[in-house]
Formats: structure tokens, C-alpha cells, sequence
């Protein structure tokens, strides 16, 4: 081999030195690249976990808030109409006088054989009407068993009724929806006795 050859053999042999040097720092600096990157890879994977379950929380707070908007808007409105009937009761129990006042004067225009007991009759079964539309109903309380939830008794007399029964209502009783708002005020039964047979 002549000095020009073995010059370019060593030439030849120190580039493929000089290459595979190039190429181990290429691929020493490509694991260092492909480490730094996986290390900010799980660094972001970590960064996404935390970030999911900041939104679970706030996904669950939000839940629980809108909950608690609707417990509350419900019980808002269950508050409403307790406050509406018990406003429809009071005004309801103030008209009650007046459909009594109503009634005496219907009667009493019966007796004299009035011309206005037609006009009278129509504006009680109007205002009744209304007045049943929210809710109020007549207790029955003639010939009726005496019951203390509709009843009040204001007196007893001997009756040829068993004891007990209503034999006379001296004040009409009321309910609203189900609840007693005025009681009847009657006379019961005292059953057979002296006096009074009626």
C-alpha cells in the first residue's frame, strides 16, 4: 500500500471515527431530548390530572349549588302559598259575617214576601260562589252526630233524637279546603226527657 493509500484508508478511518462520534453525541443528545420530553410529558400528565379533578369539584360544587337553588326556589313557593292561604283564610273568615248578614236577610225577606229577595238571592250565590271557588264549603251539621272537630255545642235539650245529634244550628260552620275555619254553632240532643219534645 503506497503512502497515498494508506493517507486515505486513515483519512477514510478518522471521518468514520469523526461520524460515529457525531452520530453517539446525536444520539446521546436525542436520549437527552427523548428524556426531557418524557419528563415534561408526565409533568403535563400530572398538570391534567390536577386540572380534571379541579373540574370534578367544581362540576360537583355546581351540582350541589343548583340543588340548593331549587330546595330553595321549592320552599320559596311552598311559602307563598301558605302565605296566600293564609291570607285567602283571613279575608275568607272577614266575609263570613257578611254571608251570615246575607242569609238573616234572606229569610227575613221570605217571611214578608219581599220583591228584592230575588236580587238579595243573587248576590249570595254569587259571593258564595267566589268564595267556594277558594276553597270554602258549608259544614253540615243538622241531624248530624255532634263531632267537636265541626261542632261547637252551645246547649242540650231533651229531644225525641238520640243523644248526640245536632237538632238545631244556630251559626253556620265553615272549612276552608280541609281545615275548619269557623265551627257550627248547634244544639244537641240531650235525648228523651222532660219538657221539650222537638
Amino acid at each position: 500500500m503506497t503512502k497515498k493509500e494508506r493517507k486515505i484508508a486513515e483519512d477514510k478511518q478518522e471521518t468514520e471515527k469523526a461520524d460515529e462520534e457525531k452520530e453517539e453525541k446525536k444520539e446521546e443528545k436525542s436520549d437527552d431530548r427523548i428524556k426531557a420530553l418524557t419528563k415534561e410529558v408526565e409533568e403535563l400528565q400530572k398538570k391534567l390530572k390536577e386540572k380534571e379533578k379541579e373540574i370534578e369539584e367544581l362540576r360537583d360544587k355546581l351540582l350541589r349549588q343548583q340543588a340548593e337553588f331549587e330546595n330553595y326556589k321549592k320552599f320559596l313557593d311552598s311559602e307563598m302559598e301558605k302565605f296566600k292561604c293564609l291570607a285567602n283564610e283571613s279575608l275568607i273568615k272577614d266575609l263570613l259575617p257578611v254571608l251570615d248578614s246575607m242569609e238573616l236577610a234572606i229569610e227575613d225577606l221570605k217571611k214578608r214576601k219581599s220583591q228584592e229577595l230575588e236580587g238579595i238571592k243573587c248576590i249570595y250565590q254569587q259571593m258564595f260562589k267566589v268564595l267556594e271557588n277558594h276553597g270554602l264549603k258549608p259544614i253540615q251539621a243538622l241531624g248530624k252526630m255532634f263531632d267537636p272537630y265541626y261542632h261547637e255545642v252551645v246547649a242540650k235539650v231533651p229531644s225525641s233524637l238520640p243523644e248526640g245529634i245536632v237538632v238545631e244550628e244556630l251559626q253556620k260552620g265553615y272549612m276552608l279546603n280541609l281545615n275548619v275555619i269557623r265551627h257550627s254553632k248547634v244544639k244537641i240532643s240531650a235525648g228523651k226527657g222532660d219538657g221539650e219534645n222537638g
